[in-house]
């Protein structure tokens, strides 16, 4: 098992090391920001990882290398020890091959550790056991405002994954197409929270921040705000970006859009909940594209930033609102990957695997090494 991350962005071409590459196409992006854990899980060198997710993190380089990848519920599993980014929306979860193997993984990591105040007790359960290869009676809300996002969203993408929603009708499951218009807003809301919260915890809280009970990391915190002290012109254009903007509208509007997206939140999580009542589990593509080209070493930064972050539309704003969500690898389109984004209930983490694993033994795309 290996625990990742190493990018500081949402494709994985910012990375210290150099570009993680894509093991279908090396010419492209694994993914990011968990883009090792992808890379190897999807290149057969390990069986499983853990992924941090604040905007999508495990979910898009699942799409993008063919994996499976869920988000837990909020705070379901102990984010203690890992780096965080903004504590509202840090995320960590599995990713895997198959639904079972995310399954038991969930099983062991899963729980409160009395450490982190991410959690509040929400229920563990025998993951493995909601894996009864069936849809049967679930209802499926295929999201309408998913697809179609105006200079992002692929033809193939859409084509796939709307096919792939309509088609665990024949593992039993009642499938509609609905509208969710408040998860256009979500992204937006996802930037106030993210930019801001980022710039004061990650960055001006040397990751560690103050105002919370829980388990600091101190040698962590010391040897970041040291490094940062020292060496903050090798951070990536996407982390200086979002430090210049996130401090400026610190400064400018002394968080007020930070908390009006915060409110904004709530809101945005009860459009879902309200979908949720009638919907077991809603469904859309995990990213609008397929993985993108990794841009040329004498790419602009304008170039640099647009491909880091330009993929986050879906999946950014379950971090805001805490419904677990899960990547399913549905088939290849260009010989790449295309994911399919299935989310739950808070807490019915089960049933998101049950409709996953009903897809899976319905059309067997279990990953295999590259």
């Amino acid at each position: 098992m290996f625990l990742s991350r190493n990018d500081t962005s949402y494709t994985s071409h910012t990375s210290a090391t150099g570009p993680v590459l894509n093991p279908h196409d090396l010419t492209r992006s694994t993914g990011g920001s968990s883009s090792g854990c992808a890379a190897l899980v999807a290149a057969g060198e390990i069986d499983m990882a853990i992924g941090g997710d604040q905007g999508g993190s495990i979910r898009m380089p699942s799409s993008w290398c063919g994996l499976y990848g869920l988000k837990p519920t909020y705070g379901l599993v102990p984010y203690t020890g890992i780096f965080p980014i903004e504590l509202t929306i840090d995320h960590t979860g599995p990713i895997a091959r198959t639904v079972e193997d995310v399954a038991l993984l969930l099983e062991v990591i899963a729980g409160d550790d009395g450490l982190d105040p991410r959690q509040s007790g929400a229920e563990v359960k025998p993951y493995t056991d909601s894996l009864v290869g069936n849809a049967n009676n679930i209802k499926i809300g295929i999201v309408t405002e998913g697809f179609g996002w105006d200079g992002l969203s692929e033809e193939d993408v859409d084509h796939v994954v709307r096919e792939a929603g309509f088609s665990l009708q024949a593992s039993g499951a009642i499938v509609d197409e609905i509208s969710i218009p408040m998860h256009r807003d979500g992204i937006h809301i996802w930037n106030g929270i993210g930019i801001e919260g980022l710039t004061s915890l990650m960055v001006n809280g040397n990751g560690m921040g103050t105002n919370w009970k829980g388990h600091y990391s101190t040698k962590l915190l010391d040897a970041y705000g040291k490094g940062r002290k020292i060496r903050a012109d090798e951070y990536s254009e996407t982390v200086k970006m979002t430090m210049l903007l996130g401090q400026y509208m610190t400064e400018q509007y002394n968080g007020k859009y930070y908390a009006i997206a915060q409110n904004l939140g709530q809101k945005l999580k009860q459009a879902y909940d309200n979908a949720l009542q009638e919907y077991d589990v809603l469904i859309m593509p995990t990213t609008p594209m397929k993985a993108t080209k990794i841009p040329s070493s004498d790419a602009s930064k304008a170039e640099i930033i647009s491909r880091a972050l330009e993929m986050i539309h879906n999946t950014a704003p379950f971090n805001v609102t805490g419904h677990p969500a899960i990547n399913v690898p549905c088939e290849k389109s260009e010989c790449l990957p295309v994911g399919m984004m299935i989310v739950g209930k808070h807490g019915e983490d089960d049933t998101v695997l049950r409709v996953a694993h009903a897809f899976q033994s319905l059309h067997q795309p279990v990953a295999t090494n590259v």
